[in-house]
Order: structure tokens, then C-alpha cells, then sequence
């Protein structure tokens, strides 16, 4: 037998924590389930995907029973949603079926038992472990994720690069034509460090992270890191490859600067792709003497043309890039202005930074129109 009591609020928060990773379609079926897990007032929610692992806590206000089993995770969330936040709801088990009351409503689910729930074999290497505040792991997740893969060949792509150097924590996605990094400043220097982690790892992590100050301890082995906060444990499978060598793309050259107005540029190119080419989504920067024109056109032979002031006073340039890899970045940062540095040639790479700040860049390679 297993019963848990509790209010409808303390059991659904922890379980809406890690059904993120759950499919409801795979191979293995019991992956479609979550594993509950009560020990005297702490209730236990896990959930796995063979790459990903996510555990979420709660304390009872009463002690249970130890006792344990796996159930439909999908269908526990939706249940919980659907009844009252404040409603007294018990989980009791008897004979493969765990048992939803709360008032009047009775749900009947079939469960699986939790000794054939897998879960991710717990490292035993020594971890390099460091913590850093949960609202700027977010952050400097949130300036680079955008630049991942999406299910490329080059799976070593398909996730972020976490490195850490003394006491610079650096992470860095690219699939292959923009490259996005971003940093941060340890309290105390760790070992020198690498480490891809998988897409889904770094979108749950965006997720389940708060704006707060408080800590996320991050505990790196030889070929799995776990991430703790807040009563949250994510334990995830490295990506095996090789990281592209990014200091070798991030131009450090370029004199050629231009200031602008990250708002003031995001809708000049929102509104010039309006009449971008739907396949090719191609958009030309036009710098001429204190002017920069914003050119997209398509098929039909339409055109959208948007000028902006700049300070300017080099060669005219005339370059074309994909308007989403710059919408993504303008999008993403939160700075009033931004610098876009630019080479001599009109096929070279673009470098978006923040002006007074070293914490971030943004490569993003041209393309021919």
C-alpha cells in the first residue's frame, strides 16, 4: 500500500517541475511515467528521458509511509491541474492502480512498479563543482541558446558549451552560421573545464530557473553534470564530441564600429521582413555617410526599405544576412544600444557586442543574395 495526503498545490508543483522531459509516446513505456517516491513528510517526483534526468521535492505535512510506484505523467499533471489548488488530495495504491481522490472526484490510473523506472547512473568520478546565482546562469543561457542546432548531423552542435577558465564561466552555441557567447565572473577560480550540454537540458534549465539571487550548485563529471536548486535536481548526459574551437570565429580585429539603437534597429528590421523572402530571409545593410538602409525584398519583387541615422564616416558597405539570425540577437539582449562591428570586405562576418562590456558576442556569418 502507498498513500500520500496532502493539499492539490504542494503535489502539483514538484510534478510540473520534471514532466517537461516526459514524452507520451516511447519505446520504453514506463518513460511516459513519473516516479513518486514518498519517505516520512518528503514526497519525491522523477522523470527521465535516458539523457535527462529531473528530480522535485516537497515536503507533507504529516509523516508517510516509505513507499513508492510510477504513473502516467501526463495524466497525474492534468489531473492535479483540473482540481482545486487549495483541495485536500490523496494518492493511494492498491494492486498495480493508484487511486486520485479529492472531494467528491475519484480517478482510477494504472501504474508501473518503480523498480523498472531507469534511472541515470549517479557518477562516482571526483566532480569540479562551482555555484553562481540562479538569475545569471539564466541570463547567460538565455543570450546564447537561440544560436543552437536543431537536430543537426554535427550533434556536438545540437547543445551549449559550458567552459570555465579561472573564474570566467563562459557558454557558447553555434550551428554552424551564427556563433553566440556569453560569460560570467566566478566568486573563486575553478579548474579549466568543457562540457557540451544537450538542447533539452539547456531549454529546461531556462525553464525551471528563477530571477533570483539564490544558488544553483553545479557539479561537473568526466560524463554527466547535475544542476541543484531550490529542491530541484537535473542530472544530464554530456554530449560526446568536439566543441568548435569559437575563439578561432570571434574576429578580434575589426576597427570598422557602429553604434546603434537596439530597439530603434529591431523595428526597422521587423518591419523590412515583412517583404523578406520567405525561404531565403536574406535582408541587406546598406552603410553609407551617417545613413544605414535596411533592404529586403522577394519573389513578387516587392521591396521594404527602412533608413536609419548613424555616426558613419568610412567606405560605403553593402552586406546581406539572414534577418533572423539578427532578429534572434536583438530579441534576446536587453542592453539600449548595441555595437556591430564590422570587417573591411563586404563578405566578412558581423560581431555584435554591448558597448562597455566584454561579457558578450555575437557572430553572425554573411550570406550572398
Amino acid at each position: 500500500m502507498f498513500t500520500i495526503k496532502a493539499k492539490n498545490s504542494t503535489l502539483l508543483g514538484p510534478l510540473q517541475f520534471v514532466t517537461g522531459i516526459v514524452e507520451r509516446r516511447h519505446t520504453l513505456p514506463i518513460l511516459s511515467n513519473v516516479l513518486v517516491e514518498v519517505n516520512d513528510q518528503i514526497v519525491n517526483f522523477l522523470a527521465t528521458d535516458l539523457e535527462v534526468q529531473i528530480r522535485a521535492s516537497a515536503r507533507l505535512e504529516t509523516s508517510h509511509k516509505p513507499g513508492s510506484l510510477t504513473v502516467g505523467a501526463k495524466k497525474l499533471q492534468d489531473i492535479l491541474r483540473a482540481l482545486p489548488p487549495d483541495a485536500d488530495t490523496t494518492l493511494e495504491t492498491k494492486e498495480h492502480r493508484l487511486t486520485v481522490k479529492t472531494g467528491k472526484s475519484r480517478f482510477a490510473l494504472q501504474t508501473l512498479a518503480a523498480a523498472d523506472f531507469p534511472r541515470i547512473a549517479e557518477a562516482k568520478d571526483q566532480a569540479t563543482s562551482f555555484a553562481l546565482p540562479q538569475k545569471e546562469f539564466r541570463r547567460v543561457l538565455g543570450l546564447v541558446q537561440f544560436a543552437m542546432a536543431v537536430q543537426d548531423i554535427r550533434y556536438y552542435l545540437n547543445g551549449v558549451l559550458l567552459s570555465t577558465e579561472g573564474n570566467v564561466l563562459r557558454v557558447v552555441a553555434t550551428d554552424g552560421h551564427r556563433l553566440s557567447m556569453a560569460s560570467y565572473k566566478l566568486p573563486e577560480p575553478v579548474g579549466k573545464i568543457e562540457a557540451i550540454l544537450p538542447r533539452k537540458t539547456v531549454l529546461e534549465l531556462i525553464k525551471l530557473l528563477d530571477e533570483s539571487d539564490d544558488p544553483i550548485n553545479i557539479d561537473l563529471h568526466q560524463n554527466q553534470v547535475k544542476f541543484s536548486f531550490a529542491g530541484i535536481e537535473i542530472v544530464s548526459k554530456i554530449v560526446e564530441g568536439k566543441f568548435p574551437d569559437y575563439t578561432k570565429v570571434i574576429p578580434s580585429g575589426y576597427t570598422n564600429h557602429v553604434a546603434l539603437k537596439r530597439l530603434e534597429f529591431l523595428g526597422a528590421l521587423q518591419r523590412a521582413s515583412i517583404l523578406s523572402n520567405d525561404k531565403i530571409r536574406g535582408v541587406r545593410l546598406v552603410f553609407t555617410a551617417d545613413a544605414l538602409s535596411i533592404i529586403c525584398s522577394n519573389n513578387e519583387q516587392e521591396e521594404a526599405e527602412e533608413n536609419l541615422p548613424i555616426d558613419y564616416a568610412r567606405e560605403a558597405m553593402d552586406i546581406a544576412f539572414n534577418i533572423a539570425y539578427l532578429l534572434d540577437v536583438l530579441n534576446h539582449l536587453t542592453n539600449e544600444n548595441i555595437l556591430v562591428s564590422l570587417g573591411e570586405a563586404n563578405m566578412s562576418s558581423a560581431l555584435i557586442t554591448q558597448p562597455g562590456s566584454e561579457d558578450f558576442k555575437y557572430v553572425v556569418m554573411p550570406m550572398r543574395l
